[in-house]
């Protein structure tokens, strides 16, 4: 099987752990763990001085403790509604009756950061959500442009950096974001299970609310104090990302990391060139490539790759545009005959 979605292909021996004995969680042995792991996480990020939560849950429910914990305490939400992670900001800013600027952008369109500070000017929000990578399209938006617009009206930033963490360049500090939000099985290319919340050293002490019982914040920070959950952990995926952790530290750290991504994201990007796909996104990530065949289908070509190659790719709910994800491991060759594959059954279609 060739994966050429989240999380991709994954190292052999990260997926050895997954088959073999474990340390129960409630030990010091298991704390020192995670307490390694907080420690080498704020260091790939840059967030100095700050504290993570690390929670068994998808990356939807990062975002919802973060609408739950942090967002209620604020007046306004200013979304970037750019695509469907996009607007689940807005959904959840609805669902917990938050007030919100629903700031719509077009399909794989970069934002127009004249009119974005017109509109925070007028609204005056004090908090902002978005996506660093709207993946639904593979745009990427200008968190530094963000940021002076943010810093400039006081606005605090919420960043999701889901499918951009170890995948394009992130300084959190330097930035003056507040929250991030990562997931295991994105830049980390280990299994899904976990997602982890960066809070900046400025939120310490701050007044959270207590919105929800499972993902409250006082609740998982207090416990990770000493290296423990607040619930019964996915043991195995604590373990998986402490030792992708320590390889990623032995490989020479995010920027090496991001250098292998970037050079598989041009490697299918002249593939695209070659076969004439277009590649939407005015500013694309190096994490995944959107791209638009010719097929007239929402699905055939994803079906075609898993039933004739046990190959996968993402599909969308647009038809012919799917997308390729950049993390795992790929070679250039592989890339190669991907794009291949995928233009033979491209042809074939006609």
């Amino acid at each position: 099987m060739e994966s050429y979605v989240f999380p991709g292909n994954i190292d052999e021996q990260i997926m050895k752990i997954g088959s073999q004995p474990f340390i129960y969680m409630r030990t010091d042995a298991f704390s020192e763990v995670n307490k390694e792991s907080e420690r080498l996480l704020l260091e790939l990020i840059h967030c100095r001085g700050g504290r993570t939560v690390i929670y068994t849950g998808s990356g939807t429910g990062a975002m919802s403790a973060v609408v739950e914990n942090y967002v209620t305490t604020k007046q306004k939400a200013f979304v970037i509604d750019g695509g469907s992670f996009g607007h689940r900001w807005y959904q959840m800013c609805q669902y917990y009756g938050i007030a919100a600027v629903d700031y719509r952008v077009p399909f794989a369109c970069d934002i127009d950061y004249d009119d974005l500070e017109s509109q925070i000017a007028r609204e005056r929000p004090d908090v902002f959500l978005c996506q660093h990578h709207e993946t639904s399209t593979g745009q990427l938006y200008d968190l530094a442009c963000i940021s002076r617009i943010c810093h400039k009206y006081g606005v605090s930033m919420v960043v999701d950096v889901i499918s951009t963490f170890l995948a394009d360049e992130l300084d959190m500090d330097a930035l003056g974001i507040d929250i991030c939000i990562t997931s295991t099985q994105k830049g980390l290319n280990i299994p899904p299970g976990l997602s982890i919340l960066f809070l900046s050293q400025r939120l310490e002490g701050y007044p959270f609310q207590h919105r929800g019982y499972y993902w409250d914040f006082e609740d998982n920070l207090n416990n990770f104090t000493r290296g423990q959950t607040s619930f019964s952990p996915a043991t195995i995926l604590f373990l998986q990302l402490n030792a992708r952790l320590h390889q990623l530290r032995d490989e020479g750290g995010e920027h090496r990391n991001i250098q292998a991504v970037a050079h598989r994201a041009e490697v299918f990007r002249a593939e695209c060139r070659k076969y004439g796909w277009d590649v939407p996104a005015q500013r694309p990530s190096n994490a995944i490539t959107g791209f638009q065949t010719r097929d007239t289908d929402e699905r055939r070509i994803f079906k075609g790759l898993m039933e004739r190659y046990d190959t996968y790719i993402m599909p969308s709910g647009r038809p012919g545009f799917y997308r390729v994800s950049h993390m795992g491991l790929q070679t250039d060759e592989e890339l190669m005959r991907l794009a291949e594959r995928i233009h033979t059954l491209e042809l074939e279609m006609k």
